[in-house]
């Protein structure tokens, strides 16, 4: 059944993107490649917008794409050459492997550029269960949104406009290969509902007018919330916070929404992944072993989640992934390594060429019943923060400056929304007091979090 919904969707079959992988590696090996590695795919894709009533943009997208990298020399000081083309055809396929040869003649060797040692590919990928197709039509898509947006604004007279309600659908099909005997791929989809309503306290002017925003985002369309509660949820978000004040300046406990929290995992992954980390622009360079997070926090790598949104076998190089605590007891126990910037460190790699996984973050003190109502009365009087803005983190010192917008919460209640302020901090404090983390979890992107709170950050206010 479900080779046949990929027959509907694409326009080569999965054997086929198979079989120009193998001519790749084979034309490679004629002129004289040492090495090779091919990346080929196919994807397709609907996204629709709504604005008012209006329906604002229809796109399609039907791309493909192949990749060649050829490696000269032996041993692991090569010399590495990269070409691409969106032209399957045989002379195109040659071309494209003889401009990579062509490069590589002439780019510096590199002792830490070899392809993975055969020990460490997967030579039996499993099926995690990412491809759902969404078979709807452009009508179908349209009137979905139009569904979402409808919905947020008859939820209050003071939803007064919208920037728009969204429906995207996508597809897409590779596969890896390289020279030293892997070969590996799968179909995966993406599909998503999103609404972004306006809110004003008057009908006239822009005094009062707040924005607000929710979407959702999976591989089974089956399992996306209904339109509607999507479009109602945004608009109650966006009525929350009319009547926004500033702050004063002050040093309060904070609660991350988990949403915005995602983005302290975010910020972790960032400063903990091999780039920075050989460049020496990671403040988290030299500190495996040490703790680094509270006592109580942990973080998983899992890349073996059925229909996960970070889920995959083997990583872009081809390498086995693995199930990983990067983060036990606050120790950090591990980074995010490719096999290059593993050899840059002197390390072993993680199977994280391309990135995370499904990430984690996880207290050993949350308890069941540590909902959001519980993690406002966890933080008691402080802030609550919705939005961020800006992007100022340093990830060489770790020093945190950020715009936000959220609620002041007193005696675990919401008082009132507050707006133009800023937070400040040091990641490496800001991780080490994390008080506690929510069950509220929500899975964003490859994250799955809760709500975060971490003691001890400056608001700057007027």
């Amino acid at each position: 059944m479900k080779s046949s919904a990929q027959s509907r969707q694409f326009s080569y079959s999965h054997d086929g993107l198979r079989q120009i992988t193998s001519d790749v590696l084979s034309h490679a090996r004629r002129i004289g490649a040492n090495d090779c590695a091919a990346d080929i795919s196919e994807a397709n894709g609907l996204s629709v917008s709504v604005r008012m009533g209006e329906v604002e943009t229809i796109e399609q997208n039907r791309d493909k794409s192949l990749s060649v990298t050829v490696m000269l020399g032996g041993g692991r000081a090569v010399r590495r050459g990269f070409a691409s083309s969106s032209d399957f055809s045989r002379k195109a396929i040659e071309d494209a492997v003889q401009a990579a040869y062509d490069i590589a003649r002439f780019t510096a060797e590199d002792d830490c550029a070899s392809l993975p040692e055969e020990t460490l590919l997967q030579r039996k990928p499993r099926d995690f269960d990412l491809f759902h197709p969404w078979d709807i039509d452009t009508d179908e898509a349209v009137a979905i949104a139009h569904r979402a947006e409808a919905a947020a604004l008859a939820v209050s007279p003071m939803i007064r406009n919208s920037d728009g309600a969204s429906v995207s659908l996508q597809h897409a099909q590779f596969v890896s290969a390289n020279s030293r005997g892997f070969c590996g791929g799968y179909p995966y989809s993406r599909h998503s509902i999103g609404v972004a309503p306006i809110a004003r306290r008057s009908a006239r002017g822009s005094d009062g007018m707040q924005r607000d925003a929710w979407w959702v985002s999976l591989r089974d369309p089956s399992e996306l919330p209904e339109a509607g509660d999507i479009g109602s949820y945004a608009a109650r978000r966006a009525l929350a916070r009319l009547n926004a004040r500033q702050l004063t300046t002050r040093q309060v406990p904070v609660l991350f929404e988990a949403p915005i929290a995602s983005g302290i995992l975010g910020s972790f992954t960032q400063a903990a992944s091999g780039g920075p980390l050989y460049r020496k622009s990671s403040f988290l360079v030299d500190r495996l072993g040490e703790q680094i997070f509270a006592s109580h926090v942990d973080i998983v790598d899992d890349p073996f989640i059925q229909k996960g949104m970070g889920s995959a076998d083997f990583d872009d190089e081809g390498v086995r992934t693995q199930r990983r605590e990067v983060v036990s007891g606050g120790v950090l126990q591990g980074y995010f390594l490719s096999c290059y910037s593993a050899r840059k460190l002197g390390l072993s790699t993680t199977g994280n060429a391309g990135g995370s996984h499904n990430l984690a973050l996880r207290s050993r003190l949350t308890r069941p019943e540590d909902d959001f109502v519980a993690m406002l009365r966890k933080l008691g009087t402080g802030l609550m923060v919705t939005e961020l803005m800006g992007q100022g983190v340093n990830y060489v010192t770790g020093d945190y400056s950020r715009g936000a917008s959220g609620f002041w919460v007193e005696n675990g209640e919401i008082a009132y929304p507050v707006e133009e302020i800023t937070i400040a901090g040091n990641l490496r404090d800001m991780f080490r007091n994390v008080l506690a983390i929510g069950a509220d979890k929500l899975i964003y992107g490859n994250k799955e979090i809760g709500s975060v709170l971490i003691d001890g950050l400056t608001i700057a206010g007027s």
